[in-house]
């Protein structure tokens, strides 16, 4: 069973076509990533998948379940954190990886995810200071942990290291990269071409709504004689453009 199956996706808002017919796939134990630049189409896309978004045509399953019909069964096992996601701010962060971890459970269950979350934030004893005294980058961290802690099949993250520094985005990298080995299945979403090459096992690039290539980065860059994921988009997009 594939994690995402997205068949023929579109969404209009009035005039303004913002996906217009993309399809693919993510695989269990997969991280796979939509690139493109801002208003390409990939926010709109996480939005839908997580049952956020209604879409305008097309289907869209997590796990066998249609995120239309049955959109309580996906968000039981399915977590978003969105690129503005925040947290309050006089709560320490256990308290609130506590607060969060009682819509998913109570007893032993909110103990057994709250430890989780502690561990992959990785806060050390920051993690009992108020949220509001922490760096963006222990938030972010901590807001990962809160994603990733309630062990869901499908984890949806959108620019999960968008405007931290080098040190802290490779952290929230290595925390992605382990959170599939027990088979869950990463969808995110990045403008940072050379972060998806890091992290992703295939990617699609999305350009005005449109997936217009798609492949593992080695697959992409050989097909384009590129160096990198950057130079390849820039060739593909001149493509698309060029026949539009």
């Amino acid at each position: 069973m594939q994690a995402v199956e997205v068949r023929d996706l579109r969404k209009d808002y009035g005039a303004q076509k913002a996906v217009q017919g993309i399809s693919f796939d993510v695989r269990e134990g997969e991280i796979f990533g939509l690139i493109g630049p801002n208003g390409a189409g990939k926010t709109t896309t996480l939005r839908i998948v997580s049952t956020l978004l209604s879409m305008t045509s097309g289907s869209v399953r997590v796990f066998g379940h249609d995120v239309t019909t049955e959109s309580d069964a996906v968000r039981r096992i399915l977590s978003y954190l969105p690129e503005e996601a925040g947290a309050y701010r006089n709560l320490t962060g256990r308290a609130y990886l506590e607060f969060i971890a009682r819509f998913f459970g109570n007893g032993e269950k909110v103990r057994e995810m709250v430890e989780r979350g502690v561990e992959i934030a990785d806060l050390g004893e920051r993690i009992n200071d108020k949220i509001s005294t922490l760096s963006k980058g222990m938030t972010r961290r901590l807001l990962v942990g809160r994603a990733l802690m309630t062990d869901p099949k499908l984890a949806v993250l959108d620019e999960p290291t968008s405007g931290l520094d080098v040190i802290n985005a490779r952290e929230i990298r290595g925390i992605i990269r382990n959170s599939t080995k027990g088979g869950r299945a990463v969808l995110l979403s990045s403008h940072n071409m050379l972060e998806v090459e890091l992290l992703c096992d295939r990617i699609a690039l999305i350009h005005e709504g449109r997936i217009v290539e798609a492949g593992s980065p080695a697959e992409l860059k050989g097909k384009y004689a590129a160096g990198n994921i950057e130079d390849v988009f820039a060739e593909v997009v001149k493509w698309a453009s060029a026949t539009s």
